[in-house]
């Protein structure tokens, strides 16, 4: 972070009155968030020998991007987590990160029930909000991290949370490609809807505004109604969301035509269906850009504004200028055009590695340099890529492998479905059963409907989900990507209380 740093603070000086954040405080200057930068800074410096690893809580404020100019400025590395994390991942955070520094509320430190002996308080970050270093008041060095600048915790939905180490050139490349590639000008809003605690919304909706000059329009709390109203009054340029928030803005009163001055709306971190999004896209005003990306490896693919819907919405984007994509079968070798098999990439956005104890464990790469995603896709003639699921992702019915994505592909494609997410139930007879969670824009169909719509499609029977249940919205985790967990969690439940309403 020290680069853009050092370019903040002489831009401050020239443009103080230049306004970076917009937040549910209010508008906040560069010369205003600078100056608290320095004062930041300053107290690290008088805490803390040498360049820190510090612990930030990160909320979708001025004080996240004033925070990581302090540690920039110092030369040292911003870790940040949510404030609403758990204690269990408070605990995670240090024991892979071991931060020197720690910046928080007074409800965090609360609920994280924060060591006042190992970090006790330095002084006052923001009113507030303490700034607690290393009893022992020496710093680990910053050089541990081999050029990692930022860490931004993963959601777990695939396992155990992890602690994801990215450079800022890392950073830097992911912003400037995105900033080309969708045409924004210096001095445009971006909007920030998506925590700043995950990697991508650090990178695309913190580091990106504030390299372009324009200020972040923030959301702290997610609600679909606040946020249609930020984005059309403070006129923002671009955003990014996951499908499920996308989907929601064109279901709120009132939207219709409200996001014209969107040059764009990036949209990634779920499944998505080419018919729904171009229904909510014309709602709304606007142009969706359906991409790719990892927090290992960020914001990989992405089209054009320019390109037209069956692009945008119905493929996954082309490669980032120097990234680049394969995709290869069981044995590694590459795959021709339009064949499925496993995605790899490699690229200037690669990440430095994961977090253990205090250091970055390298990612497993193949002797060439690429990185497994675990997904599994194929490249169209063009260039384009269609991502098709997750490797891993089965329902295993009396023996019987069932495609997930395939079955929510072929769901999605019936009229009226806004939204679909298919999850395993346990069944004693044959194991697992599939379960639909289905969000829908107009008159739901029960699942006899669902079934006559499939067999029309001439879809395979025992593809068939065996539950259809309508829902006001899919289960989201923290940064509003699809819960799969809370899926399996509510359709079981679901099941249950069918099975228990049989039984009386």
């Amino acid at each position: 972070m020290r680069k853009l740093a050092q370019e903040l603070v002489e831009r401050a000086g020239q443009s103080p009155d230049d306004v970076a954040v917009i937040d549910a405080e209010g508008a906040h200057t560069l010369g205003e968030v600078v100056a608290r930068a320095g004062e930041i800074a300053d107290l690290l410096d008088r805490s803390l020998a040498g360049a820190p690893t510090v612990l930030v809580q990160a909320d979708n404020t001025w004080r996240t991007l004033a925070a990581a100019i302090a540690v920039g400025l110092r030369g040292g590395l911003v870790a940040v987590i949510s404030g609403h994390a758990a204690r269990s991942e408070y605990d995670l955070a240090l024991e892979d990160i071991q931060p020197d520094a720690v910046i928080a509320s007074p409800h965090a430190v609360e609920t994280w029930q924060v060591d006042d002996a190992g970090l006790p308080v330095v002084g006052e970050a923001f009113p507030g909000w303490s700034l607690r270093a290393a009893a022992s008041r020496r710093t680990r060095g910053v050089e541990r991290w081999r050029g990692g600048v930022a860490i931004a915790m993963t959601s777990g939905s695939t396992g155990r949370p992890k602690c994801v180490v990215q450079s800022e050139e890392s950073i830097r490349y992911a912003g400037e490609a995105t900033i080309a590639a969708v045409g924004l000008r210096p001095g445009d809003p971006v909007g920030a809807f998506v925590p700043f605690s995950s990697v991508a919304a650090f990178c695309f909706g913190l580091y990106l505004p504030a390299l372009l000059g324009g200020p972040v329009v923030c959301l702290d709390k997610w609600s679909p109604e606040d946020a249609v109203v930020l984005l059309r009054d403070e006129k923002v340029a671009w955003t990014m969301l996951v499908p499920t928030m996308a989907m929601q803005l064109s279901l709120v009163p009132g939207s219709s035509g409200a996001l014209t001055s969107l040059r764009a709306m990036t949209v990634g971190g779920g499944p998505m269906n080419a018919r729904s999004l171009e229904s909510a896209e014309r709602h709304l005003g606007t142009r969706f850009l359906r991409v790719f990306g990892m927090s290992e490896c960020l914001g990989h693919t992405t089209p054009l504004p320019s390109e037209p819907p069956e692009v945008r919405l119905g493929r996954d984007g082309r490669p980032f200028p120097g990234t680049e994509l394969r995709v290869v079968g069981d044995d590694g070798a590459a795959l021709p055009l339009g064949e499925v098999g496993n995605v790899q990439v490699r690229g200037p956005s690669l990440f430095v590695g994961y977090a253990r104890n205090g250091a970055p464990v390298p990612p497993e790469l193949t002797p060439d340099g690429f990185l497994p995603t675990g997904d599994r896709a194929r490249i169209n003639d063009d260039g384009t890529l269609n991502i098709l699921g997750r490797e891993k992702q089965v329902i295993i019915r009396g023996g019987r492998n069932i495609d997930i994505n395939e079955v929510e592909a072929a769901v999605a494609a019936i009229p009226g479905v806004a939204q679909v997410c298919v999850v395993p139930v346990s069944d004693d007879l044959l194991g697992e059963r599939a379960a639909a969670l289905v969000v829908w824009s107009g008159d739901p169909l029960d699942i006899d409907g669902v079934r006559r719509e499939l067999a029309a499609a001439d879809f395979p029977k025992f593809k068939w989900p065996e539950f259809v249940y309508p829902v006001p919205h899919l289960p989201q985790n923290r940064v509003g990507k699809l819960d799969r967990s809370g899926a399996v969690s509510l359709a079981s439940s679901l099941v249950g209380g069918d099975a228990a309403a049989e039984a009386r």
